[in-house]
């Protein structure tokens, strides 16, 4: 219950703080607003402003293709909840040694067996690559997004502001 608690605590300050800042869809894609970068320093400008700017909308980018990530991977599902699955049975199931004829099946011989089919059923499923796309596609998309965006006319009373 006190678990429970602290979940709903940190959902509900995760979304006073995160979700607060997301900007609306029509301000996000203004594509009044877009523009190619005149050089590499107006490009960094943009970039450093519009993180900042819509960083609510690049968590959610992100949150939404590492849902993509996970749901078209299926054997990283199987593999995930196969030895997370197999963790939660042996500990509820099998705190003590377990006789089977003249065997004693002991707690650690269970996890060695678990991770013996686990560990390479989870390396086949090409974690670190579904990774690596998350990273290379969320990159691609915010950096994009982040450089071709004109700052807003706030973003010249921000510097204003700041120096105040």
């Amino acid at each position: 219950m006190e678990t429970l608690l602290r979940a709903s605590e940190t959902i509900k300050s995760f979304r006073e703080t995160r979700m607060s800042a997301l900007r609306g869809p029509a301000e996000f894609f203004d594509y009044n607003r877009v523009s190619r970068p005149a050089d590499l320093n107006t490009a960094t400008h943009r970039i450093s402003y519009n993180t900042r700017y819509f960083s609510g909308n690049y968590g959610l980018i992100v949150a939404l293709l590492a849902l993509y990530a996970v749901i078209t991977n299926t054997l990283l599902i199987f593999a995930v909840l196969f030895l997370v699955g197999g963790f939660a049975a042996i500990n509820r199931f099998a705190p003590d040694p377990i006789q089977v004829g003249e065997h004693v099946i002991t707690q650690k011989s269970l996890y060695s067996a678990l991770f013996i089919i686990g560990i390479p059923l989870l390396w086949f499923s090409s974690p670190f690559s579904t990774f690596f796309w998350l990273v290379g596609a969320s990159a691609v998309l915010i950096l994009g997004h982040a450089s071709m965006m004109e700052p807003g006319i706030e973003s010249e009373y921000a510097s204003v502001q700041d120096s105040v």
